[in-house]
């Protein structure tokens, strides 16, 4: 027989720009599921909970457990309220957290928002911390978007996400394979911000540029772009190796940003020909970066025409994370694997995430 989870996805990501909800229908028959996205939110940070999330990494033990009890509760209270307002029930809420520390090399990860909070807020069961267990059996607690782009994906050759990081999917000798590209919106959202905007939307400051050729190759000769596969990256890596870069090669906003664009853009382009040749190709293109059009004309050209970006609707662009960690979390209450080892390079895939009764 069919059987249907309802559930909340919940997403904050490495943009820091605000909390994506998605309201998610699957259905499983036999070996395949399907999804329906019900209805979406989001909720836009202010300036004190983007600074708080910001700089939270360095704060204190004691201070970060704080957080993520408070932060948990302020989760749950988003989740509570968007149900409400949506006269909508959930079997469940799969909360991905905020992502503060990232170091599977020394076998931690750590995601602000206890969803026990979550749980006891909301009134509603919640599945929470899908990336310990992976880090535990020796992976890289990252991505976990693949699942779903296997499963619910899986006709695209690649699946590519511009979030605050850009990452790719795709299918190699059998198994799903995925990683972190390398910076994407957290670069260029930090760039805006002595424009006093939080994002450059279309592109239209990075298009009024000039490239600075010098900060282009120090951005494209950063040493993790040479590291193979499995691989992920945080805002460690962004404030440690790209923030000072920025700080030596000083420049207009506008003339960064288009710099900016141009490293993505070729990073991507650079890993995309390596996996795939110039064999035709249509990737499946979402997160923020998506909307910005002169990012997209950039990395289009640059593909050229036999590998083309297919962008899918808004609520698609804007909510696929929060769509598949819900997928995440009806995996989990299947008890099927939800996070693949040969994504993370994990001993062995895993059913991730701790279930938590409110």
């Amino acid at each position: 027989m069919d059987k249907t989870y309802q559930i909340l996805g919940m997403m904050s990501g490495t943009s820091l720009d605000g909390l994506d909800m998605a309201l998610c229908e699957f259905t499983a028959s036999k070996n395949t599921w399907a999804y329906r996205i019900l209805k979406t939110g989001f909720r836009e940070y202010d300036e004190a909970m983007r600074l708080r999330l910001q700089h939270a990494i360095n704060l204190s033990a004691t201070e970060l457990l704080g957080f993520h009890e408070t932060y948990g509760r302020w989760l749950g209270r988003q989740a509570r309220i968007f149900l409400e307002a949506s006269g909508a029930r959930a079997d469940a809420i799969a909360s991905h957290g905020h992502t503060i520390h990232h170091r599977p090399e020394e076998g931690f990860t750590f995601q602000l928002g206890n969803p026990q909070q979550i749980a006891l807020e909301s009134g509603c069961r919640t599945v929470g911390d899908f990336r310990s267990l992976d880090v535990a059996l020796g992976g890289q607690g990252a991505p976990l978007v693949p699942i779903g782009d296997h499963m619910l994906f899986g006709s695209y050759r690649f699946c590519l996400n511009l979030g605050g990081i850009a990452n790719v999917s795709f299918q190699h000798e059998g198994d799903r394979m995925a990683f972190d590209i390398g910076i994407a919106n957290m670069l260029l959202n930090y760039l805006c911000k002595p424009l006093g905007i939080s994002y450059d939307e279309d592109g239209s400051y990075a298009r009024q540029g000039s490239l600075n050729k010098g900060l282009l190759h120090a951005l494209n000769n950063l040493p993790y772009y040479q590291q193979p596969f499995p691989k992920s990256t945080g805002y460690e890596w962004f404030r440690d190796a790209i923030i000072p870069l920025l700080e030596r090669f000083p420049d207009t906003p506008e003339n960064q940003l288009r710099t900016g664009v141009w490293h993505i853009a070729g990073q991507i382009c650079r890993q995309l020909r390596n996996l795939g040749g110039n064999d035709p190709a249509e990737v499946l293109t979402t997160g923020g970066g998506a909307l910005n059009t002169y990012l997209m004309e950039v990395l289009q050209a640059l593909l050229g025409p036999r590998i083309r970006l297919v962008l899918p609707e808004p609520d698609l662009i804007l909510f696929k994370e929060a769509l598949v960690f819900a997928f995440l979390g009806a995996l989990r209450l299947a008890g099927k694997p939800n996070v693949l080892a040969s994504v993370t390079g994990a001993s062995r895939d895993s059913c991730s995430g701790i279930l938590c009764e409110p």
